[in-house]
């Protein structure tokens, strides 16, 4: 499918990007664009994949002129620069709005353009009920994405991938523990019944890849993840090193939800079940506010949302096996310092 293609990736430095180029630069892909903001990542990747089919874009997806450039000749884009931090975006929330939301708008519009032929728009499970900024902010960056779906239709056909925790991502907890036991520190947990959906990267490459084969225009697809409590993660990442510090309890933080929704219960109504994975088709009604106030569905008052507390958790063992996958994981095992 991306035989002598171009693709496009937004934010192409970060965790997601990375992976990305693991998986495609050795195959028949013609090209692929790497479109971020700092020039000194940048730097390291060109250095670390010496690969001739990378090529790079200064600009930020806020400023649409710098988008247009990146965007000529691509086929496909997969949109994945974001302000994902929830303390950095509660502070700054409308800079969590400027990224994520009309940064989202700038890349939609000038891929439809350009005659892309399709976008993957990355989001989160913070987008679900979302009670912090970065979640409003991707929550809006959906509506965005779905409205702009309804303009370019088949032309350029716009979906959502919809992420649970991706394990040992850029700035994620899982590589603060291990430094952490590493430095005999203790491990600091906000609420240990606090659960959370268990992703790792290839998993999440791999919703990126099931949406863009199987995705009608605006379509939102959401993987079936496995969901663990954060003391399950700590006491598994101690057996694991092998290591007896203490847990500290510190409480929830301003932003923090007990648990993650990647499904509402209205979408979860209307969704349908793939196996491994859930497609939410667009909501293509029209602004009927008559029917609004008569007509409700009876489904969606029997369904509860899919979240992280509602389906069957992971034990010690079970995670221990998961995190095992895990490059950081397996390095820090082996007596590798971790590096943030």
């Amino acid at each position: 499918m991306f035989q002598n293609k171009t693709l496009l990736i937004t934010g192409g430095t970060g965790t997601f990007g990375n992976a990305v180029l693991r998986r495609f630069l050795e195959t028949d892909i013609a090209e692929i664009r790497v479109f971020s903001r700092d020039e000194k990542k940048q730097d390291d990747m060109r250095k670390e994949y010496a690969n001739s089919k990378l090529k790079f874009y200064i600009g930020d997806v806020r400023n649409a002129d710098s988008v247009r450039d990146a965007m000529g000749g691509v086929d496909y884009v997969f949109h994945a620069a974001a302000l994902k931090q929830v303390p950095s975006c509660e502070f700054f929330p409308v800079e969590a709005l400027r990224t994520n939301a009309l940064g989202t708008h700038n890349v939609l519009t000038q891929a439809t353009a350009a005659g892309v032929s399709r976008v993957i728009v990355l989001s989160t499970d913070k987008a679900v009920y979302p009670i912090n900024a970065m979640g409003i902010s991707k929550a809006m960056m959906e509506k965005v994405a779905v409205a702009q779906s309804r303009v370019s239709g088949e032309r350029t056909v716009i979906n959502v991938t919809r992420y649970g925790n991706v394990m040992a991502s850029r700035g994620s907890v899982i590589p603060l523990f291990l430094k952490y036991l590493q430095d005999g520190r203790p491990l600091t947990v906000t609420d240990p019944n606090m659960t959370r959906f268990m992703m790792s990267i290839d998993d999440a490459v791999d919703l990126v890849l099931y949406a863009f084969t199987n995705g009608n225009p605006g379509d939102t697809f959401v993987q079936k993840a496995p969901s663990a409590t954060i003391e399950t993660l700590a006491l598994s990442l101690k057996k694991l090193m092998n290591s007896d510090v203490p847990v500290t309890i510190i409480g929830t933080r301003h932003g923090e939800k007990l648990y993650e929704s990647l499904l509402t219960r209205e979408e979860l109504a209307v969704a349908e079940d793939l196996g491994g994975y859930y497609r939410v088709p667009a909501d293509n009604r029209d602004l009927n506010y008559a029917a609004y106030f008569s007509e409700g569905c009876e489904e969606v008052s029997l369904k509860e949302d899919y979240n992280s507390h509602n389906i069957p958790l992971l034990d010690v063992d079970s995670m221990c096996e998961l995190l095992m996958t895990l490059e950081c994981v397996q390095k820090a095992m082996n007596g590798e310092r971790v590096e943030l």
